[in-house]
């Protein structure tokens, strides 16, 4: 793997990350009752700088419009999903099914950011010297 094959990956694990802690946010800030409780609203302000954090990292090398998309995709279905698990919410299959096409959406923007597979550069024919012709007509050009 190169290291731009590398760096993305890590981006986006960074992304994930980024998201994981976006929903560890906004659960937070729903147990702190408005910043009520104290140690929720402790909670709620470490992982909104973790998640501040982690999502610029991850931006360093994905596109803003993608790498905000995704961060706020997996908060929300994150959030949606864990709510009623957590706190007296309700989730409608209606609801889980939209859910689900938020993460599809999530899933096939990260598969979108794959590299197009690129062709080597051919290069140009040498000639006894071992100078290229458009480098020999250059140097013929300017003299």
């Amino acid at each position: 793997m190169s290291d731009t094959g590398r760096s993305s990956a890590n981006s986006w694990l960074t992304l994930l990350l980024a998201g994981v802690f976006e929903i560890g946010y906004a659960l937070s800030v729903g147990g702190s009752h408005g910043f009520t409780r104290l140690t929720w609203s402790l909670v709620a302000v470490v992982f909104f700088l973790l998640t501040l954090w982690a999502l610029s990292v991850a931006l360093r090398t994905i596109d803003v419009s993608i790498g905000y998309a995704v961060w706020a995709g997996i908060g929300a279905a994150g959030a949606a999903l864990l709510g009623p698990v957590f706190f007296d919410e309700s989730l409608t299959a209606v609801q889980a099914l939209w859910l689900g096409v938020i993460i599809v959406g999530v899933v096939w923007l990260k598969l979108a950011d794959r590299p197009a597979k690129t062709q080597e550069p051919v290069e140009s024919p040498r000639t006894s010297q071992g100078v290229t012709a458009g480098a020999r007509e250059a140097q013929v050009v300017e003299h």
